[in-house]
């Protein structure tokens, strides 16, 4: 954030849970950044490998247990967060996901600057009444929140139709090019312990992402045997784990395998010819902006957050509908049977990641946001107002208490 050297470094808290899959890879990557600039970070999240990657980093990283979803734990949640706060005594609180925005704008109640950035709203993982409970604490809780930092325009328009009221920024995720780079596909996949066993000229397609419904995984699967029937030799990587783990290994055939959760995706990305996203909603996935960076085209469904990350010239070649087994089967099978377009495809989206979901033009858009609600600098950098999509003047306005 570039403070003067005389002034006090901002003690900042983000609060997490989930603490896997692309919350916690944006949560270090800002956390990196905001360490390189000075800042004094603070995470509170469950113990795991998050808490450890960040402490290498060399965040203050405070346990706090808590449960992903919500439940009769939250009330004990919001107290052990309550004490973290107390402890740490941040200048401003960065909350991620629904489950720390629930508990962190419980325990804080307005009374630090907080942040709230959903990362896919929870109300669309739901239904029914669980749903409508759901849009109506974040109607709600949006009084508590100096900001509403949302990872893209389709996430805000959702936010608002569910009738949030509050002040928006739209901060599209980043991505680190210097992690995520082209690599040539045989050294990468003979260093891959995984594929030991695979033909190493099969068509590779992977997919990374929690292994649940929002991701489509199960979509993905049935449209398999359809790409076999073209492409007979073609393997499918599923990178990650979640609780539809198992259902979707009882169905799937040798062709496909399962190299659960990894440190690393960045490899993985660079041992495929296509990287396949199958969502049924995303908030902005990093999987298609981290595949491209890679130089690999990719295929995802036509969800508004999942859009947003393909360059516009590409949506033709890469998008289909969602929950669509057919569709998702033919754009899979045309794109493994040409090469020359797939590396055409992956050239294009290089280069769009490079030009607009660079990690750092994130990390000084987040820093803009917190230098307008700590009242530290004249408003928004140039990269920040680029990004920052503010509402009519209804809609800028906090929901009264």
């Amino acid at each position: 954030m570039h403070q003067p050297a005389t002034a006090p470094r901002p003690r900042v808290l983000h609060l997490t849970q989930p603490v896997d899959g692309g919350v916690a890879r944006v949560v270090v990557e800002l956390t990196r950044a905001q360490l390189t600039a000075g800042l004094d970070v603070t995470v509170a999240c469950p113990d795991g490998g998050l808490a450890t990657a960040l402490r290498a980093l060399g965040a203050d990283v405070r346990r706090w247990e808590a449960t992903r979803s919500p439940g009769p734990a939250l009330p004990n949640e919001v107290r052990r967060l309550t004490r973290v706060i107390e402890q740490v005594r941040p200048d401003l609180v960065h909350a991620h996901s629904a489950k720390a925005g629930l508990a962190g704008r419980l325990a804080v109640r307005g009374r630090i600057p907080t942040v709230f950035q959903p990362h896919a709203w929870s109300f669309e993982a739901v239904g029914g009444v669980t749903a409508g409970l759901a849009r109506g604490w974040e109607r709600y809780g949006a009084r508590w929140a100096g900001r509403i930092v949302c990872v893209s325009e389709a996430e805000r328009r959702t936010g608002l139709r569910a009738g949030i009221r509050g002040r928006w920024s739209v901060v599209p995720n980043g991505i680190d090019p210097e992690r995520f780079h082209p690599a040539a596909v045989d050294t990468v996949r003979a260093g891959i312990e995984e594929l030991a066993g695979v033909d190493p000229a099969a068509p590779l397609v992977v997919c990374v992402g929690r292994l649940c419904r929002q991701k489509g995984q199960d979509v993905l699967l049935r449209a398999w045997e359809e790409v076999l029937d073209r492409v007979p030799r073609a393997r499918l990587v599923l990178v990650g784990e979640g609780p539809e783990q198992g259902a979707l290994r009882a169905g799937a055939p040798e062709s496909v395998l399962f190299a659960g959760a990894v440190e690393d995706v960045a490899p993985w990305y660079q041992a495929a010819d296509l990287v396949v996203l199958p969502s049924r909603w995303e908030g902005m996935a990093l999987a298609p902006l981290e595949a491209m960076a890679c130089g690999r085209p990719v295929v995802v469904t036509d969800v508004a957050g999942a859009r947003e990350s393909l360059p516009p010239g590409l949506t033709s070649c890469s998008l289909v509908p969602s929950d669509d087994p057919a569709a998702l089967a033919g754009a899979v099978a045309e794109l493994l049977l040409d090469p020359l377009l797939r590396e055409s495809l992956g050239h294009q989206g290089r280069q769009y990641v490079l030009s607009t979901h660079d990690a750092r033009h994130t990390a000084e858009a987040i820093a803009g946001v917190y230098r307008e609600l700590l009242g530290t600098g004249s408003g928004a950098p140039e990269a920040h107002r680029r990004n920052a999509a503010v509402t009519p003047t209804e809609c800028r306005e906090s929901i009264h208490s």
